[in-house]
C-alpha cells in the first residue's frame, strides 16, 4: 500500500512525534528520511554537541582542580578519538531508540529522498536509485535546515567544517578559526578552547551575540577572553586561502584596518538556511517566503497547498528542537480536531550551552525599549545565588524586566545551571501571575532556584 492519511517528509523533532502520535490512534502514518533517523538534534546538532561540551568540561574543571591544588596528575594533551567515540556511542544509541519508537507506533519508517510530484504526492528516491510514489490526504514538510556558507571568495574551496565535521575531528586543530558571532559559534569557541585549541573567532558584529543585551554579551565575552579565546569583532572578511585541516588564511578588515590571521581549520557558523530547495514545491503549487521557508499560517498550514503543514525549522520557527516539539503539538491539534493551538504569542525560552549558561526568556532591555514598554529591573551578580560559591563558580549575574502591573516582561541569567531556572519563571509569565508569587516562594537552600526569591524580592518599587 502506498497510500497514507498522513505522510511526512523528514523525521525531526515535529514530524517523528506527528507519525508517533497519529500512528497511535489508527492513522495509517509514514515518514520518508534521507540520512539522519530522529532528526539532526539526536544526530548531528543538540545532544552530541552537548557530548563534545561535557567532555571538555571534564577537561577543564580537572585542570582547574589541579590549578587549585586538589589534586596532581598527567597533564598531557587531551585523546579526541574517546571524545568522539563518546559522542559516537551515544547517537547510536539514540538512533537504536528512534528505530524502537517508530516500529512500536506502527509508523513506516522510509529510506530516501522525497519530492513532491503533485499536491498529495510524494516520489520516494532511495540511495540504491530505485523510486516508490507514495501519496497521502496530509503532507507535513519537516526537513530541518543547514549552515549557511556565504559567498566569500575562496571559502567554498577552503571546504570549511560546519558543526556536523567538527563533531567528527579525532585531533585537536592548532588553531581553530570561527565565523560568526551567534551561539553555535560561541559554544565550540569554548568547547574546543577547553580541548586545547587556539581559538579565534571572527563575528561581522560589534559584538559576539548581537541579539542580546550589551552587558550579557560583555560578561560572555570577558569569560570566553579569560579562557583564552581571541575575539575579532566587527570583522569583514574579504577572502579565504587554502584548506581547513590543512592551514587557511584569512583576509579582512576591522575598524578600518586590513588583518590577516592564519589558522589550521576554519569553522563557519553564519546562520542556517532551510533544507527546501529540493523538496519540488513548485510541483505542489507550495509558496515560500523570500528567504526559503514554508509560507505557512499561525497553524503552520501552507498557505498556498490545503493538504500541506510545514514545522520546524523549514516554516521558520525559531530554530530550537523544544519550538519544533510545540509545533508538533499544534499540527496535532489541527488535525485530530482538539483545539486551536497557534505559533502566534508563545514563549520562546533558550539556554546557550556555555560555560557558564545562559538562560533567558522574554524581553531583553533593548527590544523593551525599543518598543517603548516600560520596565523595572532587578540584577543581582550570581554569587547572590549561594549555591554558586559552593561550587566556586560565581561568574555572571540574573536580571527580570518586570512590567507595571508587576508581570515578568524578561528574564535573563548567566551562570552556572541556570538553564534549570527557566521553568518556574516561565510558569509565572504564563499563567500571568505577578513576580511576587516568586519572590514570597519558600525554596529549599542551597539551591540555584533559591536565588529567584532573593532576584524577584530586589524589583524596585513602582513609581
Amino acid at each position: 500500500m502506498s497510500h497514507f492519511d498522513l505522510l511526512i517528509l523528514g523525521s525531526g523533532e515535529a514530524g517523528k512525534y506527528l507519525g508517533w502520535t497519529l500512528a497511535s490512534t489508527g492513522k495509517r502514518t509514514a515518514c520518508v528520511e534521507q540520512q539522519y533517523i530522529g532528526g539532526s538534534c539526536p544526530n548531528i546538532a543538540c545532544l552530541p554537541s552537548k557530548n563534545f561540551i561535557h567532555s571538555a568540561d571534564i577537561v577543564y574543571e580537572a585542570s582547574k582542580a589541579m590549578q587549585e591544588g586538589l589534586f596532581k596528575a598527567d597533564t598531557s594533551t587531551v585523546n579526541m578519538s574517546v571524545v568522539r567515540q563518546r559522542k559516537r556511542d551515544m547517537v547510536d544509541s539514540l538512533v537504536e531508540m528512534h528505530r524502537g519508537r517508530f516500529e512500536r507506533s506502527g509508523c513506516e519508517l522510509i529510506s530516501g529522498h522525497g519530492r513532491f510530484g503533485a499536491p498529495k504526492e510524494i516520489i520516494v528516491e532511495a540511495s540504491n536509485g530505485s523510486t516508490r510514489t507514495l501519496t497521502a490526504d496530509t503532507i507535513v514538510i519537516s526537513t530541518g535546515s543547514r549552515t549557511r556558507i556565504p559567498s566569500i571568495p575562496g571559502l567554498a574551496s577552503a571546504k570549511p567544517l560546519t558543526h556536523i565535521e567538527v563533531l567528527d575531528l579525532d585531533v585537536v586543530p592548532p588553531h581553530l578559526a570561527i565565523l560568526g558571532g551567534g551561539y553555535i559559534a560561541v559554544e565550540f569557541a569554548q568547547c574546543m578552547r577547553r580541548l586545547g585549541s587556539q581559538v579565534t573567532i571572527f563575528s561581522n558584529s560589534a559584538q559576539i551575540l548581537p541579539r542580546e543585551d550589551e552587558d550579557v554579551s560583555s560578561a560572555i565575552a570577558s569569560i570566553l577572553e579569560k579562557e583564552g579565546v581571541q575575539l575579532q569583532n566587527a570583522f569583514k572578511i574579504v577572502s579565504v586561502e587554502g584548506c581547513s585541516g590543512e592551514a587557511v588564511i584569512l583576509t579582512g578588515s576591522s575598524h578600518g584596518a586590513t588583518i590577516k590571521i592564519e589558522a589550521t581549520h576554519l569553522l563557519v557558523a553564519t546562520g542556517r538556511i532551510p533544507n527546501t530547495d529540493d523538496l519540488g514545491l513548485q510541483e505542489a503549487g507550495i509558496s515560500t517566503t523570500s528567504d526559503g521557508y514554508i509560507d505557512v499560517d499561525s497553524h503552520l498550514h501552507s498557505t498556498s497547498t490545503p493538504s500541506v503543514f510545514a514545522v520546524g525549522d523549514s516554516a521558520g520557527s525559531p530554530h530550537f528542537t523544544h519550538v519544533a516539539y510545540d509545533d508538533f503539538r499544534i499540527v496535532r491539534d489541527s488535525l485530530i480536531g482538539a483545539g486551536k493551538r497557534e505559533t502566534l504569542g508563545r514563549q520562546v525560552p533558550y539556554t546557550l550551552f556555555t560555560s557558564p549558561e545562559l538562560a533567558r526568556v522574554g524581553l531583553t532591555e533593548a527590544e523593551a525599549a525599543n518598543k517603548n514598554i516600560a520596565y523595572r529591573l532587578a540584577k543581582l551578580p550570581m554569587q547572590n545565588f549561594l549555591k554558586t560559591r559552593t561550587i566556586n563558580r560565581t561568574d555572571g549575574f540574573a536580571k527580570a524586566l518586570i512590567g507595571e502591573d508587576d508581570q515578568i516582561l524578561g528574564f535573563a541569567a548567566l551562570g552556572q545551571g541556570t538553564g534549570e531556572l527557566l521553568p518556574v519563571v516561565q510558569l509565572a509569565m504564563k499563567q500571568g501571575l505577578p513576580y511576587t508569587s516568586i519572590a514570597e516562594l519558600v525554596l529549599t537552600h542551597p539551591t540555584l532556584s533559591e536565588g529567584l526569591v532573593y532576584l524577584f524580592s530586589a524589583v524596585p518599587a513602582s513609581k
